[in-house]
């Protein structure tokens, strides 16, 4: 039988990369879809692609559109992953006030008002799934391993106040994905042959494979609080 056979998958952030590759999993695997994106035109292509029962183009950023997204959203639903957002590289003391704010509190703000919004619509076994990275871990990456180190207390933290919904991280390493692609431009190619010979697994890792950790962790529903690493040994081997 497939592992979400009923159940509604919602993914803010679903219009490329790992979101849409999360989507395409989940729809597999019997749930029905709703994805959410910036850019329109983007993401009615990917509703079409994945077979979305609904689609919303708005930027997860803004608080009024998120709440309102999750208001006239129609109950119940069971997962909600959250994959909007970018990282934050560069010096620490090339960042503004602002800029310093902003790189620390989005991922965290954004996964808070996404749980206020939507626990009240989801079923008791369902997930609420955030994305993290172990790239930052590493000294060096200046405020991205700040950001990277508070996720974890932060995720096993709001599944205790959450609960009986489930809480988890996906910590990913490099993935290949659009993402990835516009940050290094014409430098891409060069990375991924970097990492073909450097990682344990011998390729690079990819969208489909978050997504399989993605759709596991909505259907085991012994696992909350815990951050998932995905990255083919690379944290080891930099």
């Amino acid at each position: 039988m497939k592992s979400l056979l009923g159940q509604t998958v919602v993914v803010i952030g679903g219009s490329s990369g790992i979101g849409l590759e999360t989507a395409r999993r989940a729809r597999d695997e019997g749930a029905e879809v709703v994805i959410t994106g910036r850019d329109p035109d983007r993401l009615k292509q990917a509703a079409m692609d994945v077979g979305a029962q609904h689609m919303e183009a708005f930027d997860a950023g803004d608080t009024t559109a998120l709440a309102s997204f999750f208001h006239d959203l129609p109950g119940p639903i069971d997962h909600v992953m959250v994959t909007a957002g970018r990282p934050h590289y560069g010096p620490l003391l090339d960042m503004d006030a602002a800029a310093a704010r902003q790189a620390i509190s989005a991922h965290m703000v954004l996964a808070l008002e996404v749980a206020r919004h939507a626990v009240g619509k989801m079923r008791s076994a369902g997930t609420l799934l955030l994305m993290g990275g172990t790239g930052g871990r590493r000294v060096g990456h200046g405020i991205g391993a700040a950001v990277t180190a508070a996720l974890p207390p932060f995720t096993a933290a709001l599944a205790l106040e959450l609960a009986p919904v489930r809480v988890n991280l996906i910590a990913a390493g490099f993935v290949d994905t659009p993402l990835s692609a516009s940050l290094l431009g014409d430098r891409l190619e060069e990375r991924r042959a970097e990492l073909r010979a450097m990682l344990p697994i011998g390729r690079v890792v990819g969208p489909d494979d978050v997504a399989a950790l993605a759709v596991h962790l909505m259907s085991n529903t012994a696992l909350t609080g815990a951050t998932y690493d995905i990255d083919g040994g690379q944290q080891f081997v930099w």
